[in-house]
């Protein structure tokens, strides 16, 4: 799978722009605050429906507009589509495949696939459990786009779940008890999408582990499969063999009292953690707290690797965004990343310096400055 054509509108920095991409390694090459990181994150948005950078989508589109547009030309197993997205901050975004509406918006996702190493990484060993969460999700909907919809469904119960026991926690006499009925209903809804979630989440989980020990073995120096590891772990106590959606409606009913003192939901995916660990098998340690800047960033470029040699596993190359991570790494690190990741379809590389990219991703390269971008002859 490749990109070979990007179109924005109001996208960022960019009120219109074109450029032509080619299979293998492209490089954007410009100062900081010139726009290159905007073309891949385009690109990765088309993918999620989401941004690497921000939480919302007003930030992506232009000052002064309020619509953007981002359209690009894919190519899949020599077959071309063109996928069409438009950013509408406060009101419905609306998606295209070949210039045809779709119903909804995330019937778009995971038509592109791209894994996108950045140094915000870091976060992903350093950051709130939420970080990883979001990362585990990320991936399952790259996998499965429809769990995109259950995603949303679990957000959704989870609000209405935590305004109602709000309620309860303060109402008295026939209205609390009005709320009370209703919550057992949110209950059985939570337990429901949660239990699918968190299934999802543990197969993952399961499926991404030996990736992950080969990764971090490539990128670390001195290390072995086994030193990386990693574990979900989750609010509930998960039956060894069982229902999981038993087993959360079970939790909900162990803290019914909690939850309604606090007024949140303590039970559910939301509340789970990934843990991270190195170290011997027989005595490992949380990355987090424990390990060294350098293993940190190991380990965070090999959960981007496992994530990306995962997706490939599953019959599909994804786009490869690597948007200035090299000015982050010494020169060894330059090298063995660049040379696990040559072989891709297609790798998209932003960095501030040309000499920060490798030989091994030395491929077409585009100057951007000043709003422009130029193909380097």
């Amino acid at each position: 799978m490749h990109v070979a054509h990007l179109t924005l509108h109001d996208f960022r920095s960019y009120a219109d722009l074109d450029v032509a991409l080619e299979p293998g390694a492209t490089a954007f090459i410009g100062r900081n605050g010139q726009g290159k990181t905007n073309l891949v994150e385009a690109i990765d948005y088309l993918s999620r429906l989401s941004s690497h950078r921000v939480a919302t989508d007003a930030p992506l589109v232009r000052a002064g507009t309020d619509q953007a547009i981002v359209r690009a030309s894919v190519v899949k197993e020599g077959r071309p589509a063109l996928l069409e997205v438009e950013l509408n901050p406060g009101r419905a975004n609306r998606a295209r495949i070949n210039r045809s509406p779709l119903p909804r918006p995330r019937e778009i996702v995971g038509l592109v696939r791209t894994v996108v190493f950045s140094p915000d990484d870091l976060t992903l060993v350093k950051g709130d459990p939420s970080d990883r969460r979001k990362f585990l999700d990320d991936l399952l909907i790259l996998r499965s786009p429809r769990l995109a919809g259950v995603r949303a469904d679990y957000d959704r119960v989870l609000r209405q779940r935590n305004s109602l026991l709000k309620t309860a926690g303060i109402a008295r006499g026939s209205s609390r008890d009005a709320a009370m009925s209703t919550l057992e209903i949110w209950d059985d809804n939570l337990a429901r999408v949660g239990a699918e979630v968190l299934g999802a989440r543990l197969r993952l989980v399961e499926d991404l582990r030996p990736y992950l020990g080969k990764a971090y073995e490539a990128v670390a120096r001195g290390a072995s499969r086994d030193d990386a590891d990693l574990e979900y772990k989750a609010s509930i106590d998960l039956p060894a063999e069982g229902d999981l959606q038993q087993a959360l409606l079970d939790a909900v009913a162990a803290r019914r009292k909690e939850e309604l003192d606090r007024g949140i939901s303590l039970v559910g995916p939301h509340r789970d953690e990934l843990l991270l660990t190195l170290g011997d098998p027989q005595l490992r340690l949380p990355v987090k707290g424990y390990a060294s800047h350098g293993e940190s960033w190991s380990f965070a470029l090999a959960l981007r690797l496992a994530s990306y040699d995962l997706l490939r596993a599953d019959g599909d190359d994804p786009i490869l965004v690597l948007d200035d991570v090299f000015a982050e790494l010494d020169a060894e690190r330059r090298q063995q990343l660049a040379e696990l990741v040559a072989g891709a379809e297609q790798v998209l590389v932003t960095a501030a310096v040309a000499a920060d990219v490798p030989a091994a991703l030395q491929g077409v390269r585009y100057l951007v400055a000043d709003g422009t971008v130029t193909r380097d002859e």
